[in-house]
């Protein structure tokens, strides 16, 4: 986890051996439910600092400041694109953080593994249905191409994600495909076998070129092209622990991070429901 001053882990009654533990707990819960990071393009960790991130774009303005003679003069605003930023709190017990420091290598961090969970479906959340109030469009809302209906029959499975390639492929989408799918749906490819005893799993991976992701916080489905350069993450502060305060029994903490998303190609995406 990337570590800043303005996260207070200095004042924390924490040492070294437990902050490592709860860190490395932390990324390990965190690492496979952000899905929507393995669909996007990074965009680089600009820092805590970080307010925005341009968009290459400019809108022309009336002209100079009134008041100003300057015949034939033009004025742009430069256009960008805020950051979001968000807290997820946790409490990890002092006598937990002891025993670390004991040697104890089966940390209880229930707490974290919470926090974990919901700042994994904030940020997949955001990317894939988007963040109205944090000026961020999802990939789901972009897509300009009717929805596809999945339902519940697996058997409907590969001529569906099938025609979604289809779809993305005529409009001059190239490959490879990735299907994003929500945990519901994906516990149904796993474990479905078709005729024959063929795994769904790889029939699917065959059609799309790519690979299948578990995606917390998606509604349904998504078949994405992972050419690249189609969505981007912006992250300023990546996702990181911070430190509140404490009492005699209990230290609080929690997870941040601040970041946005663009969709820089709406057609590379198709919504299955």
């Amino acid at each position: 986890m990337t570590v800043h001053d303005h996260l207070l882990r200095a004042q924390a009654p924490i040492p070294a051996a437990a902050w490592a533990a709860i860190d490395d707990e932390a990324r390990e819960r965190l690492t496979p439910l952000l899905a929507g990071r393995r669909l996007t393009d990074w965009g680089g960790a600009a820092g805590w600092s970080a307010s925005s991130v341009s968009l290459g774009r400019a809108t022309r303005l009336g002209g100079p400041p009134p008041g100003v003679d300057a015949a034939g003069a033009t004025a742009r605003l430069r256009r960008v694109q805020p950051l979001a930023e968000f807290r997820v709190p946790f409490t990890v017990s002092r006598d937990e953080i002891d025993d670390i420091e004991r040697g104890a290598q089966d940390p209880e961090l229930d707490d974290l593994d919470r926090a974990a969970r919901q700042a994994a479906s904030i940020e997949n959340r955001a990317l894939f249905h988007g963040w109205p109030d944090a000026q961020i469009t999802g990939i789901a809302e972009a897509s300009p191409y009717e929805a596809l209906s999945l339902g519940d029959d697996t058997d409907r499975y590969p001529g569906v994600v099938a025609r979604a390639v289809d779809v993305l492929r005529r409009a001059g989408i190239e490959g490879p495909f990735a299907l994003a799918v929500a945990p519901e749906g994906f516990t149904r490819i796993a474990e479905t076998a078709e005729h024959g005893g063929y795994p769904l799993f790889d029939h699917l991976t065959r059609i799309l070129g790519g690979r299948i992701l578990r995606a917390p916080g998606l509604d349904g489905a998504l078949v994405v092209s992972q050419r690249g350069g189609d969505f981007v993450l912006d992250v300023g502060q990546d996702l990181a622990i911070g430190y509140s305060s404490h009492d005699a029994d209990t230290v609080h903490l929690y997870l941040e991070e601040s970041f946005t998303f663009r969709v820089t190609e709406a057609d590379a995406a198709v919504v299955v429901r």
